[in-house]
C-alpha cells in the first residue's frame, strides 16, 4: 500500500474516527484504526471499532496502491496531529522486528520520517451490516435539532441501561427524541422534511454515547444533507456522504413518557429565557456550597419569579425578575442543575412553566420554534 494524502485530511478524520477507539480494549486490535485505500476511486477509509460503536469516515487522496492495515490510534492520531501543514506520503513494507516478523507503517511528511508497528488488517472485525434493508431517509437538521434537546436528560447510572440511551420514533413526517433519567423527561418532535423509505415507522433506543458521536460529526454538514438510517435486530446504522456510524441498540422497554405528561395546569409563567438562566447562573453559586436546591416563589399580583438560596453557614441569595404570570401564588424547589440544563437546551427567547402543585410535575416549553417539552420533578423543600 502506498499514497499521498494532505496532513489536514488526515488529521481531521482520524479525530472523527477515533473516538470509537476504546480506551481498555479487550483485544490489542481494537486499539488501532483501519486504514483502507482504494487505488480504482483514490479514496482512503478509516475506521474505528469498539464492538459496541463503529466510526467509518472516507477521504481523497492519491492512491499509488492499494491495501488496508491496522494502525495504533493513539499513535498515528498523535503524530498526524502535530506535522505540519503539507502532503504525507505513507506506505507498508513487511520487516524484521527482533520479536519476528512484522509489519510497519512508514508516515513521511516534508521534513523526515516516522515509523509505527502495524497489524494487519485481517486481525480487525468489520463493522456490522444490515442486508436487504430499506433506508429510513432523514436531514441532518432533524436530527441535529432533536440530540441537542434530548442528550442531555439521558442517565448516566449504567444499572438502567435503557434509559442511558435517548428512544427515536419516527414516523411518516415527524421525528421524536425522548430521553429520561427518572427525575426529569426531554422529548423534541422534529419535522423531516425527506420521504420516508422502508416501512416508514420504527421505535428504537440509542446509546448516548454513540448519538453524542453522531451529533458532533453532523455539525459540519448542511442542514439539508441526507441521512440514511437503517436499523436491524440490535444494530442501527446512520450513513451519509463519506461517513457511517453503526451502534448497537439498548435492549428493554422504554418507559412509555407521554403518560408523565400532564395535560392541564394551574398556573403558567412566561418568562425570557436568557435571564432566566443567567440569573439562575448567579444563584447556583450559593446552591453548590449546600444542596443544589433553588426554590422559586410565583407572585401573581408583582408579577415576579424570585429565585432564592439559602446555603446554612455559606450565606443567601435572591433575585426577582419579572414575568407574565396567571394562577395563584406558589413556592417551589429544584435540583438548579436540572433547571440550567433544561433552560440551555430551550431554543428560544421566552419559555413557559406550566405547574400545578409544589411536588407535581412541571412542564417547561419554548415560546415559537421548536416543538420541545421539558419535564423536572420539584423536589421537597425543608423548613
Amino acid at each position: 500500500m502506498k499514497l499521498l494524502c494532505s496532513q489536514s485530511d488526515l488529521s481531521t478524520n482520524l479525530s472523527l474516527v477515533s473516538r470509537a477507539v476504546p480506551s481498555r480494549p479487550n483485544h490489542p486490535v481494537l486499539a488501532n484504526i483501519l486504514l483502507q485505500a482504494d487505488a480504482e476511486t483514490n479514496q482512503v477509509s478509516l475506521t474505528a471499532f469498539d464492538l459496541s460503536l463503529g466510526i467509518r469516515t472516507s477521504f481523497s487522496a492519491e492512491v499509488w496502491q492499494g491495501g488496508a492495515i491496522a494502525i495504533p490510534a493513539k499513535l498515528l492520531l498523535d503524530i498526524t496531529s502535530r506535522l505540519p501543514e503539507g502532503e504525507i506520503t505513507l506506505d507498508d513494507e513487511a520487516s524484521e522486528a527482533s520479536t519476528g516478523e512484522g509489519l510497519i507503517v512508514t508516515l513521511t511528511p516534508k521534513s523526515g520520517y516516522y515509523q509505527l508497528r502495524a497489524m494487519s488488517a485481517e486481525d480487525f472485525p468489520e463493522l456490522p451490516i444490515i442486508e436487504d434493508a430499506e433506508p429510513i431517509n432523514l436531514t441532518a437538521a432533524a436530527l441535529i435539532e432533536g440530540l441537542r434537546g434530548s442528550l442531555f436528560a439521558t442517565s448516566a447510572d449504567e444499572t438502567k441501561q435503557v434509559l442511558t440511551g435517548v428512544h427515536l420514533s419516527v414516523k411518516q413526517d415527524t421525528l421524536e427524541f425522548g430521553a429520561t433519567d427518572g427525575h426529569r423527561l426531554a422529548v423534541v418532535e422534529t419535522t423531516n422534511e425527506r420521504p420516508l423509505g422502508g416501512s416508514g415507522e420504527l421505535e428504537v433506543t440509542v446509546p448516548s454515547k454513540a448519538l453524542r458521536e453522531l451529533e458532533r460529526m453532523l455539525a459540519h454538514h448542511a442542514a439539508d444533507d441526507a441521512i440514511a438510517l437503517y436499523l436491524d435486530q440490535g444494530q442501527v446504522i446512520f450513513e451519509w456522504q463519506h461517513q457511517r456510524l453503526t451502534s448497537r441498540t439498548l435492549e428493554g422497554q422504554y418507559p412509555a413518557y407521554r403518560q408523565l405528561i400532564p395535560r392541564q395546569f394551574e398556573r403558567q409563567v412566561t418568562v425570557d429565557r436568557k435571564q432566566f438562566l443567567s440569573t439562575l447562573e448567579r444563584i447556583a453559586v450559593l446552591a453548590d456550597q449546600k444542596n443544589n436546591i433553588v426554590k422559586l416563589t410565583i407572585d401573581h399580583a408583582a408579577q415576579e419569579l424570585t429565585l432564592s438560596c439559602e446555603a446554612q453557614e455559606m450565606g443567601s441569595g435572591r433575585e426577582s425578575i419579572p414575568a407574565e404570570i396567571s394562577g395563584e401564588d406558589i413556592e417551589i424547589a429544584f435540583n438548579v442543575k436540572y433547571l440550567m440544563e433544561g433552560l440551555k437546551a430551550l431554543p428560544s427567547s421566552e419559555i413557559q412553566m406550566h405547574i400545578n402543585q409544589n411536588l407535581t410535575p412541571v412542564i417547561f416549553t419554548p415560546l415559537g420554534g421548536l416543538k420541545m417539552t421539558y419535564l423536572a420533578m420539584p423536589v421537597q423543600m425543608r423548613s
